[in-house]
């Protein structure tokens, strides 16, 4: 499916279009969408504009491809931009999860391990023409980001992670009170069922608390984009908690088996991050320094969704890394 969309930079399109994934929603402005297969029976929905060295960009929780409308705008001057929503989350298709693999250590094939969710980023691209290809994401999609980074580093050019720690790392500094700020964590690496249901009976409430409680500028995520956020997880529930399942399971495994064979980063890396070492006592730029061979790590001041209230900073500084 191609859906291009004609209106000014300045305002969001509104699509009625049905797809396989559910309503389109919200369109950025001058990207192409496609949906594209990227695993057996999974297809992703891609904004794609622009042309020039391939880079994509992968949305956090709780948002979609929109998180970067702004930032994508900028770059598709001189990059193509590829902006999907991950396998789970908006108009992407949602495959059921096999709880089983998803805490298994042996399950590779879990369906929505970040190895599993990186492999349909590499397809992605490479279903677009770009065998090698510069990568951020934020939040979750970083963790995604880091994945593709450690499994497949011939096709990765250059790697951006925004406010995240690698998965092992997040646990690791997750202890005593201070590990309430991270309360959602724990409730969906529980057992299936009981989260699926809380967050279900209140899935607004759940998922805007966080597009309040972690936004630095409030007003950088306008009503209308909101309500897209919103729609869009209360479509997709069961897969996001997935998604956050895996990152209590079988994406630990993985991060640490890297870990104990000394795998690194071999790509030049930028991390963007707020200072949440502070807060939570631990030296950030050493956690990144474990994993990375070209690490550019800065602190920012920005609230969790950077690339909304600070897109002119984000844009430059990923210009930044793929000049290195």
């Amino acid at each position: 499916m191609l859906i291009r969309t004609r209106q000014a930079d300045s305002h969001l399109v509104t699509s009625i279009i049905q797809s396989k994934g559910g309503n389109m929603g919200l369109l950025i402005p001058g990207f192409d969408y496609r949906r594209v297969p990227v695993a057996d029976g999974v297809s992703l929905n891609a904004a794609v504009a622009g042309s020039g060295s391939p880079l994509v960009l992968l949305h956090g929780f709780p948002q979609t491809h929109l998180m970067w409308r702004h930032v994508a705008a900028d770059l598709a001057a001189d990059h193509t931009v590829i902006c999907p929503d991950l396998r789970g989350y908006g108009a992407s298709d949602k495959p059921a999860a096999d709880a089983r693999a998803d805490a298994d250590t042996d399950a590779d094939s879990a369906a929505y391990s970040k190895r599993t969710m990186a492999a349909d980023i590499v397809a992605l691209a490479r279903a677009l023409g770009h065998d090698r290809f510069a990568l951020a994401g934020h939040d979750r999609g970083a963790l995604v980001a880091f994945r593709a980074g450690l499994d497949h580093p011939a096709a990765i050019t250059h790697l951006a992670c925004l406010d995240v720690l690698p998965t092992l790392d997040m646990w690791d500094v997750m202890r005593g009170t201070t590990a309430a700020v991270g309360f959602h964590l724990y409730l969906m690496a529980q057992p299936p069922g009981l989260p699926e249901r809380m967050i279900a009976a209140c899935s607004d409430d759940f998922f805007g608390h966080f597009l309040d409680l972690w936004a630095g500028d409030p007003g950088a995520i306008p009503v209308e984009v909101r309500t897209a956020y919103l729609d869009a997880c209360r479509a997709a529930v069961p897969s996001i908690v997935a998604d956050y399942r895996a990152s209590a399971g079988v994406d630990v495994d993985h991060d640490r088996a890297d870990r104990d064979a000394g795998r690194r980063l071999t790509m030049p890396l930028t991390v963007l991050q707020q200072d949440w070492g502070a807060a939570l006592g631990y030296d950030a730029a050493e956690v990144w320094r474990a994993w990375a061979d070209d690490l550019e790590h800065r602190t920012v001041g920005y609230g969790h969704f950077m690339a909304e209230e600070a897109p002119a900073d984000i844009a430059k500084a990923l210009r930044a890394l793929l000049s290195r």
